[in-house]
């Protein structure tokens, strides 16, 4: 069996300073042609997007997939709600968790899995003020730890 190659896209990185991650799920989407097209050209932006629930099927909202130049007709809204693709237990249980414990879905990355596009989600619970501060400090430490270590060899 070969292993198929990963190639990340887009990163979510405003996610990791504004939350803590719980837990992480993999999802496809369901995009038009040209939007995969804009996709591989690096025309996409996950900052502020969210997922939401409607009917039995999850959503991600806020995701800006910029026009494909040459797909002048066929360009769909690039803010438009894109449906995501995932298993319906785990779509139950992701809403039961978001309604009960106080926790969003929120877009962490977008990646082709070989030839297969897909977006890893992550169960997010908020950071307060002071948690956003402890983080950059913890992140600062480790930092002059390094720089420290390194200076001594």
């Amino acid at each position: 069996m070969s292993e198929k190659s990963v190639k990340v896209v887009a990163e979510n990185r405003k996610a990791r300073h504004d939350y803590f991650v719980l837990d992480t799920f993999e999802a496809g989407i369901e995009l038009c042609g040209t939007e995969v097209k804009s996709i591989r050209q690096g025309g996409i932006n996950l900052k502020d997007s969210w997922c939401s629930f409607k009917n039995g099927e999850v959503f991600a909202e806020n995701v800006h997939v910029s026009p494909y130049e040459k797909g002048n007709i066929f360009n769909r809204d690039p803010r438009r709600k894109r449906r995501l693709l995932m298993h319906k237990k785990e779509i139950l249980k992701l809403k039961l968790t978001t309604e009960k414990d106080g926790v969003t879905l929120i877009p962490l990355s977008v990646y082709f899995s070989g030839s297969i596009l897909k977006m890893k989600l992550g169960l997010c619970k908020g950071k307060k003020l002071y948690d956003k501060r402890e983080s950059e400090m913890k992140k600062t430490l480790e930092m002059e730890n390094r720089r420290d270590a390194k200076e001594k060899l």
